[in-house]
């Protein structure tokens, strides 16, 4: 069974950066596609950024240009970074995997990133 623990959320300030690690329990994270969601009060789940096991990524138009995803194969680690993080930034974030193969899919519990003076 696969497993995403991710961390690193917590209370920023408008302006201010934050970075997510999202750990995965894989035989092979090279056989999956890797994403970070979030979802904010009220609002339907939606994909920020994905990263595919070649290192392509995709970005939510609302955060390119402010945040980086990137993955270390051999750790099993899938990372986000986002700068000049805004109000609407604040969502309960989630690590999300994708077997290429399978379509077999794994959520994290979730990580929640508040963003607020």
């Amino acid at each position: 069974q696969v497993q995403l623990v991710e961390s690193g959320g917590g209370l920023v300030q408008p302006g201010g950066s934050l970075s997510l690690s999202c750990a995965a329990s894989l035989i092979s994270l090279r056989l999956y596609g890797m994403g970070w969601f979030r979802q904010a009060p009220g609002k339907q789940r939606e994909l920020v950024a994905f990263i595919t096991s070649g290192g392509s990524t995709n970005y939510i138009d609302s955060v390119k240009g402010r945040a980086t995803i990137s993955r270390d194969n051999a750790k099993k680690m899938v990372d986000l970074q986002m700068n000049n993080l805004k109000p609407e930034d604040t969502a309960v974030y989630y690590c999300y995997a994708r077997h290429y193969y399978t379509g077999f899919t794994s959520w994290g519990q979730g990580t929640q990133v508040t963003v607020s003076s």
